[in-house]
């Protein structure tokens, strides 16, 4: 399911960075490279700015739900939230207590006096 939505999701953005480029800018935008006039000539002159807008907003909303539903699924689960290092602390074997070899006048070094 998550590879699917993830598919989609790099097709929907291909296709808003597409629909970004072919919007008329200051400079005029790629519309006018790919086939001249017409996108004009088809959508008519103001029509093609309006229509190119509104794909827009639907695609950028598109891809920004797509984006957190991803998220949401892909996220972490409840059973996993714990740190590793808390994980593993609590499967360590509790070692048992060893008897100390050396008497406590004997287990103290004199550093001098």
């Amino acid at each position: 399911m998550t590879g699917f939505l993830i598919l989609l999701h790099t097709i929907i953005c291909i296709l808003l960075i597409s629909v970004v480029l072919m919007q008329a800018s200051q400079g005029g935008g790629l519309s006018g490279t790919f086939g001249g006039q017409a996108a004009s000539s088809i959508l008519g002159g103001q029509s093609a700015g309006n229509i190119l807008s509104r794909i827009t907003t639907w695609l950028a909303v598109i891809f920004l739900s797509l984006a957190i539903i991803i998220s949401l699924l892909s996220g972490p689960k409840t059973e996993s939230s714990t740190s590793v290092v808390k994980q593993a602390a609590d499967e360590r074997p509790i070692l048992p207590e060893t008897e100390s070899v050396l008497s406590d006048d004997e287990a103290i070094l004199p550093l001098g006096d």
